[in-house]
């Protein structure tokens, strides 16, 4: 069972992947970037379905070229369920349908979030990685989402802490849109901040109850800030770019990393983890190994190729349903507002 080729694809939102996995090892990851949204500064949930319907097929072609494999080698087709937005969800879910009818072999139906957490247990050909251990501690930060998530086994999750309205990814990607950056904005907002001054303008850090999150205040506190200071002074964000994102990203992962030592404080963790875009942020991942050291518990920290949205995670996932024999029915829909919970 360990040595099962799987056949996974992604399709949640404005990436169209295709992997192919022999267990936990995975042997292809193929992503298509969507470039059509760049030019309405976000997602435009049609064109994104349109886009998969013209991507999934040489994704999935290339993911089996350079797996060097057949389709006929394939015993289990796993896709992503939800969440994410439903016409894009159809356009992955259809045609792993259509793949596990035709080569009849099973179906498994992902929930992403919970792929972006097994991304942890992606093995490499020929090189050694060590996996976390549990009970495990995962900081779940994407686009969409933001949680925190007892992580027991790779089935056996519980999520304890969760953003009440907006998420991490979203306060980046809106942070850097009332600046003037270009779509997608986050990464940009932690290229600048890296050259300016995180302790040059003060945000407020949100008080939310016990583990959940809200970054809604934030966002409105970022934009009267801007409107205040640009009514002063019209070039304000341009002679002060670097640090008021510095700031921005600064409140913004002390914030995270409060609940994270707050949950870390009430349980006991072997091991504490990342997982999902956000997670590629500079900042984050080094107060993340600090959080770590000062708690002596072990940090685990994705490779930057499965941060982002991709098929790799669909894969891993779905080895571990395949092992425990959570097989998908034909008749079962994608679910865009679904919850590990």
């Amino acid at each position: 069972m360990k040595d099962i080729l799987i056949l996974s694809i992604e399709s949640s939102c404005d990436e169209t992947s295709a992997a192919v996995l022999r267990g936990q090892e995975v042997l292809s990851n193929v992503i298509a970037t969507q470039k059509i949204h760049e030019k309405f500064g976000g997602v435009v949930p049609e064109l994104a379905s349109r886009a998969h319907q013209v991507n999934i097929l040489p994704v999935v072609h290339q993911a089996l070229e350079e797996a060097n494999c057949n389709i006929k080698d394939i015993k289990c087709i796993a896709c992503t369920s939800g969440p994410g937005l439903l016409g894009a969800l159809l356009v992955g879910v259809s045609f792993a349908k259509s793949l596990s009818l035709a080569l009849n072999i099973p179906l498994v139906l992902v929930d992403h979030m919970q792929a972006h957490v097994l991304a942890h247990f992606i093995h490499r050909s020929n090189i050694e990685i060590s996996t976390p251990k549990f009970p495990m501690l995962c900081l779940t930060v994407s686009g969409g989402h933001t949680q925190l998530v007892e992580v027991n086994a790779p089935l056996d999750m519980r999520v304890i802490g969760k953003t009440i309205d907006d998420a991490a990814g979203e306060a980046f990607d809106k942070a850097a849109k009332v600046l003037g950056l270009p779509y997608p904005g986050g990464p940009l907002v932690d290229k600048y901040a890296q050259e300016g001054n995180p302790n040059r303008f003060q945000f407020t850090i949100p008080e939310t109850p016990h583990l959940s999150y809200s970054f809604s205040g934030l966002k409105t506190s970022l934009l009267y800030f801007l409107k205040k200071e640009v009514a002063s002074n019209p070039n304000f964000i341009s002679e002060n770019l670097s640090d008021i994102c510095a700031s921005y990203q600064n409140t913004i992962v002390t914030y995270l990393l409060k609940k994270v030592q707050k949950a870390l404080d009430e349980s006991n963790y072997a091991s504490m983890s990342l997982a999902g875009g956000v997670s590629a942020n500079s900042l984050l991942r080094k107060r993340f190994l600090e959080l770590g050291v000062k708690n002596k518990i072990e940090v685990f920290i994705p490779s930057f190729e499965f941060t982002t949205d991709n098929a790799a995670m669909i894969g891993a996932a779905g080895f571990f349903k395949y092992q425990a024999g959570q097989f998908s029915l034909l008749d079962e829909a994608p679910n865009p507002r679904a919850s590990i919970i």
